[in-house]
């Protein structure tokens, strides 16, 4: 690069020099009749001259402020909802976590594999087909259509409301971009699909499970999440769910229930006369991670869901937060209270399980309540899972991780909960910014604080409706799996443990496990 340089400056200097000496060598060359070389020696100066007077590189416009502040809105909200995004999908090392330490060491590989590979069949399914189904513009309220599938129809966020023109209208209410809003949702079906694992663990085979997973992502979760959050009937009706107690959780404790009952029980979990045995988890220091890995994770979920912290500073984000994390930590001391109680000592595995309780249970109303408030909902929902657990255990429906009771129980009390505990009419609530504005909309005033039991019965109808959907088509695609590619594994194969069998090969290879059952 340094020879180039000299190169160019020792070639400009000669040619600057035949410049200057052109006159007089064009009069001599004109004198001795050399007339062509002249015109050459005139073309050359021309030449040189026209390098001279090259134009300068255009200015770079600089943006006005205006312009800057609309960009700087955009970038606080798209890089919120991503965050909060990665947070969400984090979540899925905590279920993995939770879920191989309550269940048995013989079991472990195929518990991690489940975990993991259920949100690439998601991400998968969800993309190709369930995001156009839950979010497409419709005219009777059922199903969304957008026209097109792969998130391919017409859309112009981050435009919102009024000035929104596109296929997605129902969630045009959050001026970030489509692959934002897209990916958000996305890490929520994952979750929906991934609360299915935990009850069906320990005996169902692998492909099975994983095919379960795609029907979850095209024909059970987009479309009551349309009814919910995709302007379809539900929403319509004035039913409403912060972050998805009904939307997320009942969906995957509905469809966890029916394949757990379809399964039937593992080996061992009942006596020759019908008594419930205990089965204990092989590591509760894996679950102990797992609880404040989804702990930690939930300042995503529920935050998150308002999707926008640059309209009033993240005050609504902060408030969810603190929300989320008092009912944790109420649900927590009420179930560790409970068991005690009830069983004699302070089971970790209800401690951990309260904690996920009091979660779900603030999911729903958790932009709509007091801290107060959600320390009695988290509370109540701690005590809730406890009885709850050992009802399911009674009724012989064997979940090895609680996983009904948790997300389903609880996601129904949370549901309710809007209803009771919402403290202020919202109805008329209103979202502005740089990129439009519209009636967002929000749930009216609770029962308990003077608003009657209008919005409690519309809460009631939106978990009859979820229910009445969920549990029947889950229980078709768990029995049409059942006959087609068959559901459980082998008695030999589950004793033997399903890391051998469906995986060949062991989470702890090299020590000696001691067989108990």
């Amino acid at each position: 690069m340094r020879s180039l340089c000299v190169s160019d400056s020792v070639a400009n200097l000669l040619v600057s020099r035949m410049v200057k000496s052109l006159p007089r060598l064009t009069s001599v060359l004109a004198g001795t009749g050399t007339v062509g070389m002249a015109l050459f020696l005139a073309m050359l100066s021309g030449t040189a001259m026209a390098q001279d007077a090259a134009p300068a590189p255009p200015a770079i416009p600089i943006p006005t402020t205006e312009e800057m502040v609309t960009n700087l809105w955009l970038a606080a909200d798209t890089v919120w909802v991503l965050i909060a995004g990665m947070l969400v999908f984090f979540m899925n090392l905590g279920f993995g976590c939770v879920e191989s330490g309550f269940a048995r060491a013989k079991n472990c590989v195929n518990i991690l594999s489940k975990n993991f590979i259920v949100f690439a069949a998601t991400a998968v399914a969800f993309w190709f087909l369930g995001w156009d189904l839950m979010f497409g513009t419709d005219a009777g309220g059922w199903i969304g259509n957008s026209g097109s599938f792969m998130v391919g129809a017409a859309d112009n966020s981050p435009a919102v409301g009024d000035k929104y023109a596109g296929a997605y209208g129902s969630i045009s209410w959050t001026g970030v971009p489509l692959w934002a809003k897209f990916f958000f949702q996305l890490v929520f079906a994952g979750t929906a699909a991934t609360i299915v694992s935990g009850a069906v663990a320990e005996r169902i085979k692998y492909h099975s499970f994983i095919l379960f997973s795609f029907l979850m992502a095209v024909v059970i979760y987009p479309v009551t999440g349309h009814w919910i959050w995709g302007g379809g009937f539900l929403a319509q009706k004035g039913f409403w769910d912060f972050a998805g107690c009904s939307a997320v959780h009942s969906v995957g404790g509905w469809a966890a229930l029916t394949g757990a009952m379809i399964l039937g029980p593992r080996i061992g979990k009942y006596s020759a006369d019908g008594r419930v045995q205990a089965i204990p988890g092989h590591n509760m220091s894996l679950a102990f991670i797992g609880c404040l890995v989804l702990w930690f994770g939930w300042f995503g979920f529920n935050p998150g869901s308002t999707m926008s912290v640059a309209g009033d500073g993240g005050r609504l984000a902060a408030q969810v937060a603190v929300n989320t994390n008092s009912a944790a930590a109420a649900a927590t001391i009420t179930a560790t209270i409970t068991a005690w109680l009830l069983l004699g000592k302070p089971d970790i595995g209800m401690t951990l399980n309260g904690c996920l309780a009091g979660l779900v249970g603030i999911t729903a109303s958790a932009a709509y309540v007091t801290v107060p408030a959600s320390m009695l909902i988290g509370a109540v929902a701690g005590v809730i899972v406890v009885f709850s657990v050992m009802f399911f255990d009674r009724l012989k429906i064997d979940d090895p991780v609680g996983a009904t009771s948790v997300h389903l129980v609880c996601g129904i009390l949370g549901t309710l909960c809007v209803g009771l505990f919402n403290s202020s009419d919202l109805s008329q609530s209103v979202v502005a910014g740089p990129f439009g504005s519209m009636v967002a909309g929000g749930p009216k005033a609770g029962l308990f604080y003077g608003g009657g039991v209008e919005q409690l019965w519309i809460q009631l109808l939106g978990v009859l409706a979820v229910g009445a959907y969920v549990a029947p088509v889950s229980a078709i695609c768990w029995f049409i799996l059942k006959f087609a590619v068959g559901l459980r594994v082998s008695p030999h194969e589950e004793i033997e443990g399903l890391d051998i069998g469906e995986h060949g090969n062991e989470a702890y290879h090299g020590f000696q496990l001691i067989r108990t059952e």
